[in-house]
C-alpha cells in the first residue's frame, strides 16, 4: 500500500484553441480518457478560438505513475461538436499526449494539432499542458517520534522556514542546467545528488515459472525517476550472473542546506524497478530520510544512503511466487549520495571516493550489511527518455548526469547526415526594424548546445534578408525507427532574436520545423565520397515565425532547406568518445544509443576569419573521418577472423547458461511444487469440509421445496376460488344489464309514438293557420293598409336620397368655391408677376374660362333640372295616389304636402346661396350667364313653391 506522500495527480491544462470554424448552433466539448476513466470539460462557444480554460486531472501513486510509464499508456484527449437543438455529438479529431512527457517541474504550454480532424483545411489545434503535482493531504503525526520546537526568529528577520511553501518543488532551469529548490534569494549553494546501481544477485527468483528465459529476448534493466526525469541502466541478459557496468545518475540542485533537507524529507523513497521489456519484475525502495537528518555536515563531505535492498515482485504476482529464504532474495546494490559541489569526490574518504567497489563487493560477501557502492567517473549526459527529448527540444536542457566510460552503437544503427540552411527572413510585420539573428539547438543530433547564425542581419518591414553563415550539418547514428519517432514527434525550434547593443536581447517569435515533413520527401540516390552509394531526401519550404505571446500573430516568414542523407549501417560496435571530440564545441558528443549514438561531427557555422586549409575546422573533421574510417576497416577485419572463435565461444557459453539456467528453475520449481503441495491438502480439507455443507445445504433445499409446493397448492385453490366468485358475479351483471336494455327499448317505442302524434297534430295547426292567413289577405283594410306601409317605405327611401343628394351637391359647392378662391389667387398673382404676358393671352384664356364654366354649368344645369323632374313626377304620383286613396287616406294626406313644401324651400335657399357664393368670390357678376341662368331659376321655384 504507497504512503500517502506517494499519491499524485496527474493534471491536464486544457487553456484555448485555434483555427476552429465558426458556428453559433455548435459548441465544443473535449473529452479526456486515461486508464479507463473519462473527464470533460464544459461546452464553450464553436467559434475561432474557443476559450476552455479547464483542468482535468486523476489521481493516482508513483508505483502506479511508473507502471503506466513502462506500458506506455496514453492520455486520449478527444474534441466534440454538440449540437445544441438535438444534443447529438461529432467528433471533431483527436490528440494523443504520452504519458511519459509528464514532469514534476510546470512546462510551458504547447499547440497540438487535432488528429483526423474533421476541418482538413483549417487545420484546429488545442493549447496543453501537463504537469506532475502532488497531492498533499494532511498525514497523521507519528506518536513515537519526539519533535523539538524550533526557535522563535530574531526579531526583524523572518525565519527562512516561514517564506517556504507548504510543499516544496524542484524546478528545472534549462539555460544553467540544474533544478532549484526554494526561493531564488535563499538559495545560494550548489548540491549534487547522485544514484548509483551498482550489483544484483539472485534475480532469477522474479521470473514467473510460466516465462522462458530463452524468449524473452529485450533484456533486463534498471529503472527509476529521479527529480521527475526517468533513468534506465544499460540492459544486460544474463540473470543468474548479471553483468554490467555501474551506472552513476547526477542532478545539480541549487539551494540552502536547511531548504534542500526540508525537501528531502517530504520526498517519497526512490523506487528502482528491474524491468523486462515494457514488465516490471520487481521493486524496491530506497528512503532518504538519512540524507535529510539535521546531524548531517555538508559542508566537509558527503551523506550517503546505500545497501544491498530486496526487489519486491509486483503485487499481482506476491501471491504465486514462495516464500524464501534470506540467502535466496533478489537483491540490488544502490548507493544514493548527496555532497556540496565544491567538495571534490577524492576528498570525501574511503569510503567514498577512493574504493565504493571494495566495500560493496565485502558487501555482497558479507550479504545484507551496510556497505558502500561501485563509483565511476562522472560524465554529464542528458536523460535519454521521451520526455526529455521533448523537454530539450523546446528549449530546455537535462540537469541529469549518468557515468558512462564508453557509448554502445546498436549493429542496426544507420550513420546519417543530417543538414540545415536558412536562407532568409522575411515579411516582418513589426513596424520597427529589427537585428536578426535565428538560434536552435537539436539534442537528438548529439549535442545540446545551441546553433547561432552570426553576424545579425538588418530586417525591416515587408524586407527580405539573406540569412549569412546559417548552414549547419550534423553526422550521428541512430536506429531508423528511433530517427522516425523522433522527427515525427518533436520538431525542430528555431527562435528569432533581435540584438540590441544598448539593451537585452528580445525573443521576437519562434518557428517550428516539422522534420517528419523530410521522412515524406522523394529519396534519391546518390554517390558519397567514400564511393558508397547512400539515400538523401531533401525538403524545402517557407514557414512562419509565431509571437511568443500570441502565438496565433504571425511575425515574420523564415525559408529553409532541410537534407537527410542515410549513409547506410555503422560499422563499429562500439566508439570510445575521445578526450579531443568532448572538448570541441564544435563536435558535439552523446553518450547514449538509445536517441542516437555519438555524433560523428557537425560542420562548423562558417569562419569568421580567412585561415590556412589545413587549419580550418572542415579539415580536422574530415581527416578524424578518415582516421575513423581506417580504424574501421581494421576493425572490421578482426572480427573477421575472430568470428568463428567467438561463434563457438559464445554457443559453448549459452549452453552452460541455460543448463545453470535449467538447474536454477528446477530448484524453484522444487520449492514451488512443495508449496503447492500443502496448498493442495489444505484445499482437500476444505472439499471434505465443503462437502458436508453442501449436503446439509441440499437437505435444507428439499424441505424448502415442500413448503414452497404446499403454499403453491394452496395459492392454486385459492385462485380457483376467486375465479370461480368472478365467474358468478360476472354473470349476475349481464343480467341486469340485459334487463335494463330491454326496459330502454320499450321506453323508446312508447316516445317514438309521441313524436309521431305531435307531428301529426302540428301539420293540423299548420293547415289552420293558413287557412285563417288567407282568409285575412281577402279582407280590403288589410289591402290597403299593406299599400300604405310600401308607400310609407318608398318616402322614406325617397327622402334619405334627396338628402344624401344635397349633402353631395353641398359639398361640391364648398370644392367648387374654394378651387375659384384658388384660381382668383392664381389669377391675381399672375397678374403681378408678368401683366405684359396676360395682356397677349388674356383673350385665349377668358375664352377657355367661359368654356370650361359653361360645360360645367351646363352640366349642373342639366342634373339641377333632372332632378328637380324627378321630384315633380314623384309629387305628381304622390297626388295621384292621395286622390285615388280618398277618404280612407285622408288623415295622411297633409304629411305629403308639407314635406313637398319644405322641399322646395330647401331648393330655393340652395339656389340662393348658390347665386351668392359665386357673386362673393368676385370673378363673376350679375351679366354672366351662369349668374343670369340662376336668377331665372330662382323665379321658377318661387313660382312652384306660389303654385303649392
Amino acid at each position: 500500500m504507497a504512503s500517502k506522500t506517494d499519491q499524485l495527480l496527474i493534471v491536464v491544462s486544457i487553456l484555448e484553441g485555434r483555427h476552429f470554424p465558426k458556428s453559433a448552433r455548435l459548441s465544443l466539448v473535449v473529452q479526456a480518457s486515461f486508464d479507463g476513466e473519462q473527464l470533460a470539460t464544459d461546452p464553450v462557444e464553436h467559434r475561432d478560438q474557443p476559450y476552455f480554460s479547464t483542468e482535468l486531472a486523476w489521481e493516482l501513486d508513483r508505483r502506479t505513475l511508473h507502471q503506466h510509464r513502462l506500458q506506455r499508456t496514453p492520455i486520449k484527449l478527444q474534441c466534440f461538436a454538440v449540437d445544441s437543438v438535438s444534443k447529438k455529438r461529432e467528433s471533431v479529431g483527436y490528440i494523443v499526449l504520452d504519458l511519459r512527457s509528464v514532469q514534476d517541474v510546470k512546462q510551458e504550454p504547447r499547440w497540438y494539432p487535432l488528429l483526423s480532424s474533421k476541418y482538413t483545411k483549417q487545420k484546429p489545434a488545442l493549447l496543453l499542458s501537463m504537469a506532475l503535482e502532488n497531492d498533499t493531504k494532511p498525514s497523521e503525526p507519528s506518536p513515537d517520534r519526539f519533535k523539538a520546537k524550533k526557535a522563535p526568529p530574531r526579531q526583524g528577520s523572518p525565519a527562512v522556514s516561514d517564506l517556504l511553501p507548504d510543499k516544496l518543488e524542484a524546478s528545472l532551469i534549462p539555460d544553467q542546467g540544474y533544478h532549484q529548490v526554494g526561493p531564488a534569494d535563499h538559495c545560494s549553494d550548489m548540491f549534487v545528488l547522485s544514484v548509483t546501481v551498482a550489483f544484483a544477485t539472485k534475480l532469477e527468483q522474479l521470473i514467473p515459472s510460466t516465462m522462458k528465459l530463452s524468449v524473452e529476448g529485450s533484456g533486463f534493466f534498471f529503472y527509476y525517476s529521479l527529480l521527475g526525469n526517468d533513468i534506465t541502466s544499460e540492459p544486460f541478459h544474463n540473470l543468474l550472473s548479471p553483468d554490467f557496468e555501474p551506472e552513476r545518475a547526477s542532478v545539480r540542485i541549487r539551494s540552502s542546506k536547511q531548504i534542500l533537507q526540508t525537501f528531502l524529507s517530504q520526498q517519497p523513497s526512490l523506487q528502482v524497478h528491474l524491468c523486462c521489456g515494457n514488465h516490471s519484475l520487481g521493486s524496491t525502495d530506497v528512503s532518504l530520510s538519512a540524507l535529510a537528518a539535521v546531524s548531517v555536515d555538508l559542508e566537509n563531505k558527503a551523506a550517503t544512503v546505500e545497501g544491498a535492498f530486496i526487489l519486491q515482485p509486483p503485487k499481482r504476482t506476491k501471491q504465486a511466487l514462495p516464500a524464501l529464504p534470506a540467502d535466496l532474495q533478489p537483491t540490488v546494490g544502490v548507493a544514493v549520495t548527496l555532497r556540496r559541489e565544491e567538495v571534490a569526490p577524492q576528498s570525501l574518504g574511503k569510503k567514498e571516493g577512493e574504493s565504493e567497489a571494495e566495500s560493496l563487493l565485502e558487501e555482497l560477501q558479507r550479504g545484507q550489511e551496510q556497505a558502500g557502492l561501485l563509483a565511476a567517473a562522472d560524465l554529464e549526459f542528458p536523460v535519454l527518455q521521451q520526455s526529455q527529448t521533448e523537454a530539450t527540444a523546446e528549449g530546455g536542457a537535462s540537469s541529469v548526469s549518468v557515468s558512462a566510460p564508453k557509448v554502445s552503437i546498436p549493429s542496426s544503427a544507420h550513420h546519417y547526415c543530417f543538414s540545415l540552411d536558412l536562407r532568409s527572413l522575411g515579411n516582418l510585420s513589426l513596424t520597427h526594424p529589427i537585428a536578426a539573428t535565428l538560434r536552435y539547438s537539436y539534442p537528438f543530433f548529439g549535442s545540446a548546445a545551441p546553433i547561432m547564425t552570426n553576424p545579425p542581419v538588418e530586417l525591416q518591414r515587408n524586407m527580405e534578408a539573406s540569412l549569412p553563415q546559417s548552414y549547419c550539418a550534423f553526422d550521428f547514428a541512430t536506429l531508423p525507427q528511433q530517427l522516425q519517432d523522433t522527427f515525427l514527434q518533436v520538431p525542430l525550434v528555431v527562435e528569432v532574436w533581435h540584438r540590441d547593443s544598448t539593451s537585452r536581447d528580445q525573443l521576437i517569435g519562434r518557428a517550428s520545423v516539422q522534420l517528419s515533413r523530410l521522412l515524406s520527401s522523394e529519396r534519391s540516390r546518390v554517390l558519397a565520397s567514400t564511393g558508397e552509394q547512400s539515400w538523401r531526401q531533401t525538403h524545402q519550404d517557407r514557414i512562419a515565425v509565431l509571437n511568443t505571446h500570441r502565438p496565433s500573430r504571425k511575425v515574420a516568414e523564415l525559408s529553409y532547406v532541410a537534407t537527410l542523407e542515410d549513409l547506410g549501417l555503422v560499422k563499429a560496435r562500439e566508439v570510445i568518445v575521445s578526450d579531443s571530440s568532448q572538448n570541441e564545441a564544435a563536435v558535439p558528443t552523446q553518450p547514449s544509443s538509445h536517441p542516437a549514438a555519438p555524433s560523428l561531427s557537425v560542420a562548423p557555422l562558417g569562419p569568421t576569419a580567412p585561415t590556412a586549409p589545413r587549419d580550418t575546422q572542415e579539415y580536422r573533421t574530415a581527416l578524424e573521418l578518415e582516421l575513423w574510417k581506417e580504424e574501421q576497416e581494421d576493425l572490421f577485419d578482426d572480427q573477421l577472423r575472430k568470428k568463428e572463435l567467438s561463434h563457438m565461444q559464445a554457443l559453448a557459453e549459452e549452453w552452460r547458461k541455460r543448463d545453470r539456467e535449467r538447474e536454477s528453475l528446477v530448484k524453484k520449481k522444487e520449492v514451488e511444487y512443495s508449496l503447492l503441495e500443502e496448498q493442495l491438502q489444505k484445499t482437500l480439507s476444505d472439499l471434505e469440509k465443503r462437502e458436508k455443507q453442501l449436503l446439509e445445504s441440499e437437505l435444507e433445499t428439499q424441505r424448502l421445496q415442500r413448503e414452497l409446493r404446499a403454499e403453491h397448492d394452496l395459492t392454486q385453490r385459492e385462485l380457483q376460488e376467486s375465479s370461480r366468485r368472478l365467474q358468478q358475479d360476472c354473470d349476475h351483471r349481464v343480467a341486469m344489464e340485459r334487463d335494463k336494455v330491454r326496459l330502454m327499448e320499450e321506453e323508446r317505442g312508447r316516445l317514438l309514438q309521441q313524436i309521431a302524434d305531435g307531428e301529426f297534430r302540428y301539420k293540423q295547426l299548420e293547415k289552420e293557420f293558413q287557412l285563417y292567413r288567407e282568409q285575412q289577405n281577402i279582407r280590403p283594410e288589410f289591402r290597403l293598409q299593406s299599400e300604405v306601409n310600401l308607400l310609407t317605405l318608398e318616402k322614406v327611401e325617397l327622402e334619405r336620397k334627396l338628402e344624401s343628394t344635397t349633402k353631395s351637391k353641398l359639398h361640391y359647392k364648398q370644392q367648387w368655391g374654394r378651387a375659384l378662391k384658388e384660381l382668383a389667387r392664381f389669377k391675381q398673382r399672375e397678374q403681378e408677376n408678368a401683366m405684359t404676358r396676360l395682356k397677349k393671352q388674356q383673350a385665349e384664356l377668358e375664352a377657355m374660362r367661359l368654356r370650361y364654366l359653361a360645360t360645367e354649368q351646363k352640366e349642373a344645369v342639366h342634373q339641377d333640372r333632372k332632378e328637380l323632374d324627378d321630384i315633380r313626377n314623384e309629387l305628381n304620383r304622390l297626388k295621384q295616389q292621395e286622390d285615388r286613396l280618398g277618404p280612407a287616406s285622408s288623415p295622411s294626406g297633409p304629411a305629403p304636402t308639407q314635406s313637398v313644401i319644405e322641399s322646395a324651400d330647401e331648393h330655393l335657399s340652395r339656389l340662393l346661396e348658390e347665386r351668392d357664393t359665386l357673386l362673393r368670390t368676385g370673378v363673376y357678376t350679375h351679366e354672366d350667364r351662369i349668374i343670369a341662368e340662376l336668377n331665372r331659376q330662382i323665379q321658377d321655384a318661387m313660382r312652384d313653391r306660389g303654385n303649392l
